[in-house]
């Protein structure tokens, strides 16, 4: 699993089920529409780089009854985390959509594709996803409660979730579960709240994002 975004959590980012999608389909053109723009501090002390090869996001999405789950892994492209007097400032993560991978590792797939168009995140127009940390409140020793800036589809909403960050020797280690109703962000496919007569169809709204962050100086 290294090497792969599962906060935002804090996702992303991202990412619902898709039901009845199987088989493959030709390859994409797995380019992003759009440069990066995101601007890491280097050099600053007060900031540490997240190691993308040892951070990883899990999404998790299911139908409306809970019985038919979908997993899958999406990758961290860079982030950075301020630290200062040893406690987690704020911190920004940067999530490459056109990574989105499902439990098997598997990123060229009817299931995988169908994540990328415009039902659900539209990865060719929003290439990158992103979680901005805005507060991180102690709650008792490691344990923090996170509240930050999720950016999906161009969209912005405030996320507040629970969250472990230890800090030791220039080196921050972070776990969190963050769940979100993906219905905010503009994915609404197989939505109860947009479509009738879905029946056994229809799609939770909530997604969850389990996250492994690590970062060093």
């Amino acid at each position: 699993m290294n090497n792969k975004l599962s906060v935002t959590y804090l996702i992303l980012i991202i990412a619902p089920l898709v039901f009845g999608c199987g088989g493959s389909l030709k390859k994409e053109n797995k380019n992003n529409a759009s440069a990066s723009s995101l601007s890491l501090h280097v050099g600053n002390e007060k900031y540490i780089i997240i190691d993308t090869k040892e951070s990883v996001v899990t999404w998790k999405g299911s139908s409306l009854n809970g019985l038919n789950t979908q997993t899958g892994y999406v990758n961290i492209s860079k982030g950075e985390l301020m630290i200062e007097n040893g406690q987690l400032m704020s911190g920004t993560v940067e999530i490459d959509m056109n990574t989105i991978e499902d439990k098997n590792h598997g990123s060229d797939n009817k299931l995988v594709n169908h994540l990328k168009n415009a039902d659900f995140f539209e990865v060719e127009k929003f290439p990158f996803s992103t979680i901005v940390i805005t507060r991180a409140a102690s709650i008792s020793g490691d344990n923090k409660k996170v509240t930050a800036n999720l950016t999906i589809k161009g969209i912005t909403h405030p996320v507040t979730f629970p969250a472990k960050i230890e800090l030791k020797g220039g080196i921050a280690k972070a776990s969190a579960r963050l769940t979100i109703d993906r219905t905010k962000w503009d994915v609404r496919y197989k939505s109860a709240k947009f479509y009738d007569n879905l029946a056994n169809q229809t799609m939770s709204d909530s997604v969850e994002f389990d996250m492994k962050i690590v970062a060093k100086k």
